[in-house]
């Protein structure tokens, strides 16, 4: 079967355990899975579509400094991508994915961007301090800071997750944001950014995802309280509730077989590719959100409403 990953007109039949799933969607990858988390973009088949050509940047964050982490890949590439269309510099923290560290760095340069790269573990606070230390040595200043690194693990129930696996979601996820975004606090200005990523599932609950889901619950209360912290610092702080992109997170993460039919629950009836997601992180990193914070922005589909 020939996989139409683009957005054309070719739907297929799928029945099974998927929710409200359609019996008519696009299905964006065939089968495949990856051993270890966060998931390697490079080995993806078909590769994620992290820029639209067509996009063409206007100066929105000009000058500004960007921290992303995972920006190496999935979404955080497709951040990265764009806030360097729109004139930022921007420094990706990543885990141990040096290939496509390398492979992203290119193509900013490419774009004639500048792009820092610094490999580390972010459940380590010490790590933060060199992040927020090695951008302020390189660009002399922050601006935005991208929340997005995360892990997933499919687990059938609550007995299946161990203590570790608990453990580790939590500290990737919820540590992970708090120690960074603590460390660039104090650089932050008035007009600054930062955006957080929880995830669809916190809001309707994914029934093999229950750590996972937790942590994505717990940043939408952290991003709501530390709106309100900084509100009059007018230092806006909000989040993005994406629906299923087909990202390294989810072969990494699902059996094989669940892969055809991720994103079939959507009203739209297809996942999405991280290019569609970029220019939701320029609107909330740019002036044209200046008056919105505390609130999660929903790019899914319509697979969750209201």
């Amino acid at each position: 079967m020939e996989y139409d990953y683009k957005f054309g007109n070719k739907f297929y039949n799928y029945y099974g355990d998927v929710g409200i799933a359609s019996t008519k969607y696009h299905i964006i990858a065939p089968e495949q899975s990856q051993k270890e988390q966060p998931g390697l973009e490079y080995m993806m088949d078909p590769l994620p579509i992290f820029d639209n050509p067509n996009y063409k940047g206007s100066g929105k964050l000009k000058d500004k400094v960007a921290i992303i982490t995972g920006g190496d890949s999935g979404l955080g590439r497709a951040c990265a991508i764009a806030f360097v269309k729109e004139g930022a510099k921007v420094v990706i923290p990543y885990y141990n994915e040096t290939v496509d560290a390398e492979n992203t760095k290119k193509y900013i340069n490419n774009l004639g961007g500048e792009c820092l790269l610094l490999e580390g573990d972010l459940t380590d606070k010490e790590f933060s301090q060199k992040i927020v230390e090695k951008t302020i040595e390189k660009f002399g200043k922050i601006n935005i800071l991208v929340n997005n690194a995360g892990v997933q693990y499919q687990q059938d129930s609550l007995t299946d997750i161990c203590d570790e696996q608990f453990d580790w979601t939590m500290k990737v996820n919820v540590y992970g944001m708090f120690y960074l975004t603590k460390a660039v606090l104090p650089y932050l200005k008035s007009g600054d950014s930062i955006i957080n990523l929880s995830s669809v599932t916190a809001f309707y609950g994914d029934a093999q995802l229950i750590d996972y889901v937790t942590t994505k619950g717990a940043i939408v209360g952290f991003t709501r309280a530390l709106a309100r912290n900084l509100a009059l610092k007018n230092i806006r702080v909000n989040a993005i509730a994406p629906g299923f992109f087909w990202t390294p997170l989810q072969p990494a993460c699902w059996v094989k077989e669940k892969i055809p039919s991720l994103g079939s629950d959507s009203a739209m009836a297809r996942g999405a590719m991280p290019y569609e997601l970029a220019p939701t992180f320029v609107f909330l990193a740019s002036d044209d959100s200046s008056y919105l914070t505390g609130q999660v922005i929903h790019n899914n589909g319509g697979e969750v409403m209201g």
